[in-house]
């Protein structure tokens, strides 16, 4: 026996998925406006480093006067390392704005088929609930009433699945930055006792490994910070999820300045665990409310049984 048919349960579904992809797009906007600036200004220090380096390696005074004394070599490596730092961050930048871009078209798309789902819904509705009324079967308003709450339920769980899923790929990724990073600390450590060119070469390989993977993982962040725009999580959640969106700023903030020093290696890692951590919390609180919704869900499915079985047609 069943009131609260699967058209019904499609279209509330639908409702739901309609403010659910309305908070996506909001944050991915909001997101976009902060991010677009961002970009030109770090191109714009991008193009500023650059003709730092260029000064010095064509004919300026600047290039003579380090010439002159002594000190061109250690000012140029400087100047490389500070432009190499600004490219990055402008590059790891772009790919984060056109992944958003990317995502506002998708999740435009969707929302646009779901337009009228609403009217669609309660004009059902009512005819379901007038067809209740004039029936005999005892308890089928309550059945109605939990069949429905059964539909919102699993529209619910629904989302919530899918912000575990993009939290998930989010910890696969650090767990592969992690292993570069330690990877480069391992080649590192023989460059102390003078391993020489192959050692540097594998040290900088797993290094350039450990820089996509890191454009990649601010991406995947943002994802996650958009799923759980309609999650409701508690204040400190809030302030957690907020802490990560920059995570490539700080990462690529002075980690450039001298990745021969083993140091830099292990402070880069410390800034991955750190954000593993908040991610790996956020995953935990998520799952907990994913496991209260179901354990909810498995009461009302219950109830419809009960009321079902003891209904007097």
């Amino acid at each position: 026996m069943r009131f609260y048919d699967d058209e019904l349960k499609n279209l509330q579904q639908k409702i739901q998925r309609r403010g659910y992809l309305d908070s996506k797009l909001n944050e991915l906007r909001r997101r976009e406006k902060e991010l677009a600036p961002t970009v030109g200004q770090l191109l714009a220090a991008k193009i500023n480093e650059q003709s730092d380096v260029d000064r010095l390696e064509g004919r300026s005074l600047s290039a003579f006067f380090f010439k002159a004394a002594g000190k061109m070599d250690e000012k140029l490596d400087k100047e490389r390392r500070e432009a190499y730092a600004a490219a990055v961050k402008y590059d790891a930048a772009v790919r984060e704005l056109e992944a958003v871009k990317a995502d506002i078209v998708k999740f435009s798309s969707e929302r646009r088929g779901l337009d009228g789902c609403e009217d669609e819904y309660y004009r059902l509705l009512a005819e379901k609930a007038q067809a209740v009324k004039v029936s005999d079967v005892a308890g089928a308003e309550e059945i109605l009433s939990a069949e429905e709450r059964l539909a919102s339920f699993e529209a619910k769980e629904k989302e919530l699945r899918e912000a575990v899923n993009e939290g998930e790929r989010a910890v696969q990724i650090i767990k592969k930055i992690n292993a570069q990073l330690k990877d480069a600390e391992g080649w590192g450590t023989v460059d102390l006792f003078g391993g020489g060119l192959i050692s540097d070469l594998a040290k900088h390989s797993a290094l350039d490994e450990a820089q996509e993977l890191i454009e990649q993982l601010q991406v995947q962040l943002g994802r996650f910070n958009t799923e759980l725009a309609d999650v409701d999580i508690s204040a400190d959640m809030q302030i957690k999820i907020k802490g990560f969106l920059r995570f490539a700023d700080y990462f690529f903030d002075g980690i450039f300045a001298d990745w021969t020093v083993l140091g830099k290696i292990k402070d880069a890692k410390e800034r991955v665990d750190e954000t593993n951590a908040q991610v790996t919390e956020i995953l935990n609180n998520l799952n907990s409310i994913l496991s209260n919704l179901c354990s909810e869900k498995a009461k009302v499915k219950n109830r419809i049984d009960e009321l079902v079985l003891n209904a007097k047609l």
